[in-house]
């Protein structure tokens, strides 16, 4: 049956739908191949997470290999809602995106636009979906690859050097995580997640353990744009293009946080904390996050740039509640995730929507812009009121938490 297959057709089909747009190239028709493909991993990802309600956690191995000698692909109930987030939200985004691309991006570079967007589509999929840590770092090096030439599509001149900054960082960031999976590796003989977290209690007074916690930490931290390792993060949202400062504030950091969840979590356990104080380290990096970008975005005159450095501040609550080690603690930061991603994807939307009409996100010009677009500014402010965290909105879900 297909429905067995749908862990897979998740990933492959954005994978597919890729090199369709570099044949068409036709502006109309690779915005309608982008939108049937989202779309059909969005109800997939749906079909998945019913699925998983029903029956528990979905294995599904490549080639029929099982694991650990076989990538696994395995979907659990966080996986699934994760899998809802990144493929509604880039269903959305690719909706709204004809617009914007034909404002920002010139014709002959749309089909790349939409291509690299599939393929950074496919690579968020794909490492919330793998149990293969390895396997794990191809789709986050897809994923971050694709986006490096999307942030570079922006209008601005800056875009191109803040595209570079990004290639750069975020090259040092999956190096650290290979290093980390290769030191696994050599210790265990094993990528497999659930088989790594069955072996490391064997090994866990290894200084190498400790040495492999920390790579991986600092691997995805920088992709999530955790303080201090957040320094690309403010100009990419900045200089890319309106509809992908939608997509990488709720999805692409988001995933990174689910994969940092499943390597502290699944993999090392909660008891590996007690060999390395990262929890110590990860609370004080939490409320200096919180303080500092707070502050360094209440003197910004470019709203990208605020909500960009917001969105750092924000990553510190998360990180706070990782850092508790508790069951609340835990439940706080992954509903703060999927909220975040609400919150601030609307804004980020509306944003672009107040862009699209004038053509800045200047503070000093927008005046009058509620009457201008009311719509637009309601929706704005609606969003603003819930990243406060007002009663009645998404954000005071996560502050009761």
């Amino acid at each position: 049956m297909i429905s067995s297959h749908y862990p897979i057709l998740q990933v492959v089909i954005p994978l597919l739908g890729a090199p369709i747009c570099v044949l068409i190239r036709q502006r109309t028709w690779v915005w309608a191949v982008s939108v049937v493909t989202a779309w059909v991993s969005f109800v997939i990802s749906i079909l998945l997470w019913l699925e998983v309600s029903k029956k528990g956690a979905i294995s599904y191995h490549i080639g029929n290999w099982p694991p650990p000698w076989g990538i696994e692909y395995r979907i659990d109930i966080l996986s699934a809602l994760v899998l809802i987030l990144v493929s509604g939200i880039g269903s959305l985004v690719i909706i709204f995106a004809r617009k914007s691309v034909e404002k920002e991006i010139p014709e002959d570079r749309t089909y790349l636009f939409y291509t690299m967007f599939l393929l950074a589509l496919s690579g968020l999929l794909g490492m919330v979906a793998t149990g293969d840590l390895f396997n794990l770092f191809v789709f986050l090096e897809i994923s971050s690859l694709s986006t490096y030439v999307l942030i570079s599509l922006g209008t601005s001149k800056k875009a191109m050097t803040s595209a570079f900054r990004y290639l750069i960082l975020g090259t040092l960031g999956a190096t650290f995580y290979v290093i980390g999976v290769g030191i696994l590796y050599q210790l265990t003989g094993t990528l497999n997640m659930l088989d790594l977290a069955s072996r490391i209690p064997e090994i866990s007074q290894s200084s190498s353990l400790i040495l492999a916690f920390g790579f991986l930490t600092a691997g995805i931290g920088l992709k999530m744009g955790l303080f201090p390792l957040h320094t690309w993060l403010p100009n990419a949202y900045t200089y890319a293009p309106s509809i992908i400062t939608v997509f990488l504030s709720a999805t692409a950091t988001k995933v990174a946080i689910y994969v940092l969840l499943r390597i502290y979590f699944t993999i090392f356990g909660i008891n590996s904390f007690s060999l390395f104080p990262m929890d110590k380290i990860l609370l004080a990096l939490g409320v200096v996050s919180i303080l500092t970008m707070s502050l360094v975005a209440i003197f910004q005159t470019n709203l990208k740039r605020m909500f960009a450095y917001s969105s750092v501040a924000q990553t510190g609550y998360i990180i706070i509640g990782i850092s508790l080690l508790t069951e609340k603690g835990l439940i706080s930061a992954i509903v703060h995730t999927f909220n975040h991603a609400l919150m601030k994807g609307a804004l980020f939307f509306a944003l672009g929507a107040i862009i699209y009409r004038v053509s800045t996100s200047k503070l000093s010009s927008l005046s009058g812009l509620g009457k201008m677009m009311p719509l637009s500014t309601s929706a704005f402010l609606i969003s603003g009121l819930s990243l406060f965290g007002v009663p009645f909105t998404v954000g005071f879900v996560s502050k009761w938490y």
